[in-house]
């Protein structure tokens, strides 16, 4: 079945943010496109297919009926949030091919609560963990263990539902925030879980159901403000590959984590196919899972796609027609690092409106810049959103692509913006250190 992409297919990509226009940059190249459409798309997709703005994306029924009068032969889900509702469930039912898991599967991103469960019937290495519906038995539950400890939202909450609490009383509010209804429906039920020791990294897996292929691996950056401090955000910045990752926990991740995920929702009769993305502890006891994301990351995405030395169509056909066995995603053997620039307020409320000139500067020093929360305004690019831009480059190492990455943000005229400076931090000590 790997020769469904012998004829040029008319794609939709699904999403509007930094990670779609990855996507949509790197879907464009590939020669199984014959046409690119994205809805609701940025401006910086629009350089790369059709956007379709005036298309709902959570009315399914909508995006069925587009699908039909456009003959797409190819849906690819962006964002968690339509994954969770159900689109892929609904294009299935129509016959339409599409990229990512059914509602039933997201639940490994839509439930943190669903995810620890199934971790502890699958013997998956992750941290103890207990549940909560009412603030009084989740504050005594806090108040019989020592911090730091970790509050979670069981549901999606844009990549904010979580606080790592240093203290009692930090973790105490948070359970009250949450459960008072701060995050609405996401918040309905906390996680409670220890606090691990070691460093994050994120390992990526194209999957067909049944199999994982590895493919590709990152560390972000979640705090807002330089020196990982701040509170959590959507992340503002990544690179890729995670030094910290070799062959050998690669392969502990993929045999440990994935594959019995993989197993343990084919059990259930809730197959995953698409992209998981395994948020991951390096302890001292070995790899242990954090939590699962159900599509490609942002700004993970952002440093994947430009090291990605294939065509990425035919590798998500492999995987929405239940075999990815043939596949060997081949990477280049650059760096790339990715700087996110934000808009005052970010993570909370946000400026918008703010013009943003020198993206062509940016990217005629080498960098790609790849657009999220930004509109046209007549002839202006303006803000429009919290992370607003993603600047790219690659490099020999993370450390050239850093400075490839920073010299060109620099180009930017966007003064209301603002960014971390430290992006690859860890990466870079680690390399000082081995030389």
């Amino acid at each position: 079945m790997h020769d469904q992409a012998e004829h040029p297919l008319t794609l939709l990509l699904i999403g509007s943010g930094g990670r779609e226009h990855a996507l949509a940059w790197k879907l464009a190249q590939s020669p199984a496109c014959g046409r690119l459409l994205i809805a609701p798309g940025n401006p910086g997709t629009a350089a790369h297919g059709t956007n379709l703005p005036g298309l709902d994306v959570t009315d399914a029924a909508a995006v069925v009926a587009l699908c039909r009068r456009e003959a797409v032969g190819l849906v690819v889900v962006g964002p968690e949030a339509p994954l969770v509702a159900g689109l892929v469930d609904a294009l299935a039912a129509a016959g339409i091919r599409a990229f990512g898991p059914s509602a039933a599967a997201a639940r490994l991103e839509g439930s943190k609560a669903f995810t620890k469960e199934l971790a502890r019937e699958c013997g998956i290495p992750t941290a103890a963990f207990a549940r909560f519906r009412a603030v009084a038995p989740a504050l005594a539950y806090l108040r019989a263990r020592t911090a730091p400890i970790v509050v979670k939202a069981d549901g999606l909450a844009a990549g904010k539902g979580v606080v790592v609490a240093e203290t009692l009383a930090e973790a105490e509010a948070a359970v009250e925030a949450m459960l008072g209804g701060g995050l609405g429906a996401a918040g309905a039920e906390v996680v409670i879980e220890e606090c691990l020791v070691g460093e994050e990294a994120s390992l990526f897996a194209l999957c067909d159901g049944t199999r994982a292929v590895l493919f590709g691996t990152a560390q972000d950056h979640k705090r807002v403000h330089d020196g990982d401090r701040g509170p959590n955000t959507g992340g503002m910045g990544a690179y890729s590959p995670a030094p910290v990752l070799d062959p050998g926990l690669e392969a502990a991740v993929m045999e440990r984590i994935i594959r019995p995920t993989l197993d343990g929702m084919r059990e259930r009769g809730t197959p995953f196919t698409g992209i998981l993305y395994a948020g991951l502890m390096l302890t001292r006891e070995g790899p242990m899972l954090i939590e699962y994301n159900v599509r490609f990351g942002d700004p993970e995405c952002q440093v994947l796609m430009p090291r990605l030395a294939g065509d990425l169509v035919p590798m998500l056909l492999a995987a929405c027609a239940g075999d990815v066995s043939g596949l060997a995603p081949a990477w280049t053997e650059a760096a790339a690092l990715a700087v996110v620039m934000a808009a005052p307020g970010y993570p909370g409320p946000v400026t918008r409106g703010s013009e943003i000139r020198g993206l062509a500067a940016a990217e005629a020093a080498g960098a790609l810049v790849f657009q999220a929360g930004t509109r046209r305004d007549g002839d202006r690019l303006v803000a429009d959103g919290g992370r607003v831009l993603a600047v790219t480059a690659t490099g020999r190492d993370v450390g050239e692509a850093q400075a490839r990455a920073y010299a060109a943000l620099d180009r930017i005229d966007w003064p209301e913006g603002f960014c971390r400076r430290d992006i690859g931090w860890r990466a870079v000590a680690r390399a000082a250190d081995g030389a």
